[in-house]
């Protein structure tokens, strides 16, 4: 089994930066593509943005995620990590961390989600 813890999440005002952060452990070499979701309130569950570490090549959800999010992956701790800037009150939401069994396979391993709420 593998775990995912993340953190890094809480309240920033509007334009502000944060560094989420993913965890893995147990059956780490199991794990293939990571990535960020996010379910912001009365909202469906959405893609943030995959690592795929093969190639090192990165996914993101929309253009407006690609110019503000990066993510990155520190194969040596088993870490992923989600750099936002530019924050804007439509990003507040739960963020989840989340991991694959195979390359581009499904989703099998979450995280509980850290919070993150923008707001001045």
């Amino acid at each position: 089994q593998v775990q995912l813890v993340e953190s890094g999440g809480g309240l920033v005002q509007p334009g502000g930066s944060l560094r989420l952060s993913c965890a893995a452990s147990g059956h780490t070499s199991s794990v293939y593509d990571m990535g960020w979701f996010r379910r912001r309130p009365a909202r469906e569950r959405e893609f943030v943005a995959r690592f795929r570490p093969t190639d090192n090549s990165t996914t993101y959800g929309t253009s407006d995620m690609r110019g503000r999010f990066t993510i990155s992956r520190e194969n040596a701790k088993g870490a992923l990590y989600l750099q936002m800037i530019d924050l804007k009150p439509e990003d507040t939401a739960i963020y989840y961390c989340a991991a694959t069994r195979s390359i581009g396979g499904a989703w099998s391993y979450w995280g509980q989600g850290t919070q993150v709420t923008v707001s001045s």
